[in-house]
């Protein structure tokens, strides 16, 4: 009979073990994600003043909305946390659309080679972040799902583990953008 209690005993042991092990991994690897997220933002923040002067000069009279960017961009460096980021990412990203919507009304913009590379540039690193975020937030699911199911809540009640943050989209991104397409009469 005593063996048997030993048995059970080390078995619990040995899933405890495991449990907390699976946890700090889920842990290590949502870090991980988030800080591969920070790097993309950081490749987008360092090409926005690139892009900044290379349109400054065509677009003089724009020079609110090229403040505006540069703006949002300070704000997204300077953002902490999760959240936070996500809000200022938001406004950053609502500013670029500005400016590549007025690109549209500066021909000779348009055709200049740099800002074309410029802004391949961004849509390629927009589509890295994008995809970044996607795996961020499915291992925050991994590791906040892991917190919460029996019986290894257990083991994260016991040990303190804390839920992560998602990287949400702001309720003004979800809205659907209304488009006209009727001529003018």
């Amino acid at each position: 009979m005593k063996w048997v209690i030993l048995g059970i005993v080390g078995l619990m042991g040995l899933w405890v073990a495991w449990a907390y092990n699976l946890l700090i991994s889920l842990r290590h690897s949502t870090q991980n994600a988030w800080k591969q997220i920070d790097v993309q933002l950081k490749r987008r923040h360092d090409l926005i003043p690139n892009l900044v002067e290379a349109v400054k000069g065509y677009m003089k009279y724009e020079q609110d909305t090229l403040e505006k960017v540069m703006e949002a961009r300070s704000k997204a460096v300077t953002s902490r946390g999760v959240q936070e980021a996500a809000e200022a990412e938001s406004v950053l990203t609502q500013a670029l659309g500005r400016i590549f919507a007025l690109m549209e009304n500066y021909p000779d913009l348009k055709a200049n080679e740099n800002v074309l590379r410029l802004q391949e540039e961004l849509t390629t690193t927009e589509n890295q972040i994008a995809f970044s975020r996607q795996y961020y937030n499915d291992l925050v699911m991994r590791f906040n799902m892991r917190q919460e199911v029996f019986p290894s809540n257990l083991v994260a009640q016991f040990f303190n583990f804390k839920p992560s943050e998602f990287f949400s989209v702001p309720e003004a991104e979800k809205a659907t953008p209304r488009v006209n397409l009727s001529l003018p009469a």
